[in-house]
């Protein structure tokens, strides 16, 4: 049986198409400290809806302040993008065992993310960019179907400013005019030279994270070295 606490909804933006990023307070609440590591996810539900599972989007280290990526298609979601500021929902202590970014440090870093996937990923890099010279060399490889669909793409330049390489890809470009990358993640991370040692820390769709963990394996990667946050 799940514990519930309130949330507060104080921010709201658009993250991308049918992406919103959703801030709560929980600084008044036993769940204000308890997100220990990037990666890690909570339950929300209100009234009248199922109950939802979300990665938490922000990093751990700033009290009372969940950021939240939500998408849009499923009923408590759509709620949940509609509800004013201000708004109480209830959500459970942070679960999962996130990605161990305390234990690479000083090795080069793969962030793989898909689609809404980037929430987890998010975390890591915001955790990354707080103590960037403890880790080597690090690159996001980040896919999405359209262009219109990454998450945080008002980050990217920062992330870059950092030493975070991202390496965006769209699916299905179609006619919009997308100039960069085409394809899906797997399919550009045979041009990245791997040190030894390097870690991969892998969240989205099921079939990226598995050609993904076969390519790493293939390329002498330690299973061990290879971490999702499930």
């Amino acid at each position: 049986m799940k514990d519930w606490y309130p949330a507060t909804l104080v921010a709201r933006s658009l993250a991308a198409d049918g992406l919103t990023d959703l801030t709560l307070d929980v600084s008044l609440t036993p769940v204000a400290h308890a997100h220990q590591r990037p990666g890690q996810y909570a339950w929300v539900r209100l009234p009248g809806y199922e109950e939802g599972v979300f990665a938490i989007a922000s990093p751990p280290g700033i009290p009372g302040r969940w950021d939240l990526l939500v998408k849009e298609g499923s009923p408590l979601p759509e709620a949940l993008v509609q509800l004013p500021l201000g708004a109480r929902m209830e959500v459970t202590r942070p679960e999962g065992r996130g990605f161990p970014l305390d234990q690479v440090k000083g090795r080069d870093l793969l962030l793989f993310a898909t689609g809404s996937g980037i929430s987890a990923i998010r975390s890591v890099i915001e955790s990354l960019r707080r103590d960037r010279d403890a880790y080597g060399r690090v690159t996001l490889y980040f896919g999405v179907r359209t262009p219109s669909a990454f998450a945080y793409a008002r980050d990217f330049q920062s992330w870059e400013q950092a030493r975070i390489r991202v390496v965006a890809t769209v699916s299905q470009p179609g006619a919009s005019g997308w100039q960069g990358l085409t394809g899906y993640v797997q399919a550009h991370l045979a041009e990245e030279a791997l040190a030894p040692g390097t870690a991969a820390f892998l969240c989205g769709q099921k079939d990226m994270a598995q050609k993904v963990i076969e390519t790493l394996l293939a390329r002498g990667l330690s299973a061990a070295d290879i971490h999702q946050n499930v």
